[in-house]
């Protein structure tokens, strides 16, 4: 995101100070543009996902500074949630859906997900679940109110938006949250990871049974 904020406005570390964790592209785009001046009419602005794109899909076969690579028990579980004929995966991200779906084909993950909720016109994330149901019914799959929904996800923002709605959280550890500050943003259940899939099956059984 940086490289591209740079080459369309000559800004460097445009991003720098600009909260990240659990927000949408659009909403992150959004404050650091205002940040440094640029009107929200701007042009340029509306080249953005297109660049950044493009930097992305490069970038992300580069090894990086940091370690790139699966959480603890993420495919495992997904395996085993994509075979239970009494679940339904939809994914619900603040990234744009081409920048989603180039991260999660990168680890393989993209194919677990037939529709999802995504950050490329949602200004902020407690839109996403209501769109997601919206588009879980559209892709064929089950009618079912937000209260029936579980959210797992590694940032208040993401207890938030599943609060907002009336929906179940699940909230893991992995991220830049510890798991006292998702319990006080007031995550249902709070784990330091997802590693141990008997657990993460136990607890979103004990939802269901709410």
């Amino acid at each position: 995101m940086s490289l591209a904020f740079e080459e369309i406005f000559s800004i460097e570390n445009a991003f720098q100070g600009i909260p990240m964790a659990g927000r949408t592209d659009a909403w992150i785009l959004s404050d650091t543009a205002a940040a440094h001046g640029i009107p929200p009419d701007s042009p340029q602005l509306a080249t953005f996902r297109e660049t950044y794109l493009r930097h992305l899909a490069i970038e992300i076969e580069k090894p990086g500074p940091t370690r790139k690579g699966l959480m603890p028990g993420v495919r495992e579980l997904l395996d085993a949630l994509a075979s239970n004929d009494d679940v339904y995966l939809a994914l619900v991200t603040g990234n744009y859906e081409s920048g989603a779906r180039m991260k999660l084909e990168y680890f393989d993950l993209w194919k677990y997900f037939p529709c999802g909720a995504f950050g490329d016109a949602a200004p902020h994330r407690n839109v996403l679940v209501p769109r997601a149901l919206e588009a879980v019914e559209a892709c064929g799959g089950p009618a079912f109110a937000p209260a029936d929904a579980i959210v797992i996800g590694d940032t208040p923002l993401d207890v938030g938006c599943a609060a907002h709605v009336g929906a179940r959280s699940l909230a893991i550890a992995t991220g830049s949250h510890s798991v006292e500050q998702l319990q006080a943003a007031g995550a249902d259940v709070v784990l330091k990871d997802l590693g141990d899939t008997a657990q993460v099956l136990r607890v979103i059984a004990d939802f269901r049974l709410d």
